[in-house]
């Protein structure tokens, strides 16, 4: 696996602070509003008001997809940081005060102007697909003065977020984030985050994989066959083998693959309850798999956990776990004497 080298973070994320709203919604209003259903639309201020207008009763709750998986890993036990950028307004309060509430470093100052903190609208409909309506906010300013060299120095990986690649300023700063972590000999985890940034950013993201600077990658389905444009998921792996990197790869119920060159695991996915809300899943499959990255499990281990984490996800509302991961993985770790 990725060695860490004694690190006293175990992942520092970087990526989009965000509150999210979190509301049912049939489909008839998905449509009605325009919005590709199940995929993440970015959206404007004006936007984002008259969406907000024509959703039902909804509940706030820090989010951010990497920020999740921050969460999802000090809900696991292990050290962990976030750096992203908030405004200092009521949003950014919110979302400061409920990651250092368990136990994350963030140290990011609030900007004292320019655009309000970021926020998603998420309708989930009876199926319990969620549809996200992102709005940006202060996040679209983040760059490199925003970085914390000293954190990304005492951090075994740091985790970016792909959905932070579309501001040239933030490219410009994970660019240098990637270089700054593998300066110390420390591990660059990356998320595809959806297929439309994969679209959007294809050349570069592919020039990124095959430089060698990223250890680790986190797609589904969609992003990963995107990626190399073709309808086979097993030729798209295949693809990705070919780089070397550790590649966590996720099918919904199908569950997912783990694979690092021609070594694969496919695992199961795990049922821990009903299906409420597919909001996080990734990101908490995430967290299940830096986790056991961090500790030196192999690669089925980790794709196990990142199961487990992800069932606990799509149990309820919300894209932070509400159950201590560390009790929920246990049964698996005591079976293999940890």
């Amino acid at each position: 696996m990725v060695e860490a080298n004694g690190a006293a973070i175990d992942v520092l994320g970087i990526g989009n602070a965000i509150v999210d709203v979190v509301s049912h919604a049939d489909d008839e209003l998905v449509t009605e509003l325009g919005l590709a259903k199940g995929a993440m639309t970015l959206i404007d201020t004006e936007q984002a008001e008259a969406i907000y207008r024509r959703l039902g009763p909804g509940v706030e709750v820090s989010g951010g997809s990497c920020a999740n998986t921050i969460a999802g890993l000090a809900s696991l036990g292990a050290a962990t940081a976030f750096i992203g950028r908030v405004c200092d307004d009521q949003l950014g309060q919110i979302f400061a005060h409920d990651i250092r509430s368990i136990g994350v470093t963030f140290n990011s100052a609030p900007a004292a102007s320019g655009p309000p903190t970021a926020r998603c609208l998420i309708l989930v409909t009876p199926d319990a697909q969620r549809t996200m309506c992102t709005y940006l906010g202060a996040s679209v300013d983040f760059g490199v003065d925003d970085l914390e060299p000293d954190l990304i120095a005492r951090s075994g990986v740091t985790y970016l977020e792909g959905y932070l690649w579309d501001p040239p300023s933030a490219r410009d700063a994970f660019r240098r984030a990637m270089s700054d972590a593998r300066a110390e000999g420390r591990a660059v985890a990356l998320t595809l985050s959806d297929p439309f940034v994969v679209d959007r950013h294809r050349a570069e993201l592919r020039a990124e994989l095959e430089s060698g600077r990223i250890d680790i990658l986190f797609a589904n389905d969609a992003e990963i066959r995107s990626l190399y444009e073709t309808d086979d998921f097993d030729a798209a792996s295949a693809q990705v083998a070919e780089l070397g990197l550790v590649a966590a790869l996720t099918r919904g119920a199908s569950g997912s693959r783990v694979q690092r060159g021609s070594e694969v695991a496919d695992v199961p996915a795990e049922r821990i309850g009903e299906v409420v809300d597919t909001t996080g899943a990734g990101d908490l499959y995430a967290a299940g798999v830096l986790y056991g990255i961090s500790e030196g499990f192999d690669l089925e281990t980790c794709g196990r956990l990142g199961s487990i984490t992800a069932a606990e996800a799509i149990s309820h509302i919300g894209p932070r776990p509400e159950a201590d991961l560390k009790e929920l993985v246990a049964p698996l770790l005591v079976g293999m004497g940890r």
